[in-house]
């Protein structure tokens, strides 16, 4: 009897869900100490340092993305030479991209720190956290894109197992490196970077090992050039999520820094990691609605399409609407998490919690739809969906702030969010109509036979 395809989405967004919190632990548990033992200088620093690490993070999430659902395809098509040959390609890729991102990064990190406003304290420790995790960046890159291939393989238990123990090294040299030692971002960043290389290193290693369905050889090392654009089309709007969230924080971290004080930017970090933990969620949902649905679009099974995307969008979007209910409830216990001793601080980010974050879940709502187009190999309706979430953004950015000051930049993100959703939603409607139809005409020749 065939596994019911809810049971089988359950099967993998438990696990993978509790692998990208205990994946977010990275940033979160960093904004914790950093919040409480070096305050507004000490957020700030980070939070203008974390659009250079998004780049980093984006190109990992593109390779680990379109290779793992290249290679599900293929599955899906019974083709698992191919599916093997694909997953060496994706990590050759990683490895020849490091050292590249890595030198692009170190030449430029600075101007782009600056261009956000950055001076001061504030400077002084961005470039503390940068110096670290761009020398680390294979391990940055590693980190994020091999617990998706391993979730690929349907190894999702794996991939929780080892992001588990990185975030729970991360923890301990954490509270060693910053609040024992007294490292500042240097210790965070140290902290970050050897808990990342546990988890590409192990992650790796463990396609090599007789569990992995696909097992590598050394004889699959061979570079499958006409696989790359294949990988970097379902994979691209990934990367474009990414950088667009590395956009949005420099924008808003320059406008703050302008109409406000180091203190806004502190307060917008802050929600920067309140926003992570259901960011994650939403995350987890795609990627684990990803693989079982690239499957079942190899085998040309669109019923079960259909109630994979139900179930994961419904999922993100009833699991925001808690999340946001929840903040507006708890919001000063929430931000004490960060700091509880410097009360501008904590008042400003209360107010970013009232104003900011009320839409929230329409994010989940806009990365299940994404994710859904990736997992269809259709990369360009994906990429529309991610860059349309910062074209929208971009005016309301110009014009709020001009006419409300900071309270206009605070809602500029809601509401764009609101306006990118109606569009997404009339896609999505049009093409599960589709959908639905060719699942009739399917189950219409099927009976003839």
């Amino acid at each position: 009897m065939q596994t019911s395809i809810y049971r089988q989405f359950g099967r993998y967004a438990i696990p993978t869900i509790a692998a990208m919190l205990v994946n977010g632990l990275y940033q979160v548990v960093d904004g914790v100490f950093i919040g409480q033992y070096m305050g507004s200088d000490g957020l700030a620093g980070i939070n203008v340092a974390w659009p250079v690490i998004s780049i980093i993070l984006g190109i990992g999430m593109m390779i680990g993305v379109g290779t793992g659902a290249l290679a599900s395809i293929k599955q899906g098509e019974g083709k698992l030479c191919e599916a093997k040959q694909i997953l060496a390609t994706g990590l050759m890729l990683l490895a020849f991209l490091s050292p590249v991102v890595a030198a692009l990064l170190w030449q430029y990190s600075d101007l782009f720190l600056l261009l956000q406003g950055s001076q001061g304290q504030m400077h002084v420790l961005a470039m503390q956290y940068l110096d670290i995790l761009i020398f680390g960046s294979v391990f940055s890159l590693g980190s994020i894109a091999v617990p998706f291939l391993l979730r690929n393989d349907d190894s999702p238990n794996v991939a929780t197992a080892l992001m588990v123990l990185g975030a729970l090294l991360n923890i301990v040299l954490d509270y060693l490196l910053i609040a024992v030692w007294q490292w500042e971002l240097t210790g965070a960043a140290i902290a970050t970077m050897l808990s990342q290389g546990v988890v590409t290193i192990f992650g790796v290693a463990y396609f090599f090992s007789s569990k992995a369905n696909l097992r590598l050889r050394a004889s699959d090392f061979v570079l499958q050039l006409q696989c790359i654009p294949r990988i970097v089309s379902i994979g691209i709007s990934s990367f474009f999520m990414y950088a667009y969230g590395s956009f949005m924080i420099a924008i808003h971290n320059m406008l703050f820094a302008d109409y406000g004080s180091v203190v806004l930017v502190g307060a917008y970090a802050i929600l920067g990691y309140i926003v992570t933990l259901y960011y994650l969620i939403a995350e987890g949902i795609a990627n684990a609605m990803q693989p079982l649905l690239s499957f079942n679009y190899g085998a040309r099974r669109q019923d079960n399409m259909k109630k994979l995307f139900n179930v994961a969008m419904l999922s993100a979007v009833i699991g925001g609407l808690i999340f946001v209910v929840a903040l507006n409830i708890f919001p000063y216990q929430s931000v004490a998490i960060f700091n509880s001793s410097d009360q501008e601080l904590i008042d400003s980010t209360v107010t970013g919690i009232r104003l900011h974050l009320f839409s929230m879940f329409l994010d989940g709502f806009i990365l299940i739809a994404a994710a859904y187009y990736q997992a269809i190999n259709h990369g360009g309706k994906a990429m529309f969906v991610t860059i349309g979430n910062m074209l929208i953004q971009l005016p309301f950015l110009y014009v709020l702030p001009k006419l409300f000051s900071i309270t206009g930049i605070w809602i500029a993100y809601p509401l764009s969010n609101i306006a990118l959703s109606l569009i997404v939603v009339w896609m999505i409607a049009k093409d599960l109509k589709a959908l639905s139809v060719q699942n009739t005409a399917q189950a219409e020749v099927n009976s003839k036979v």
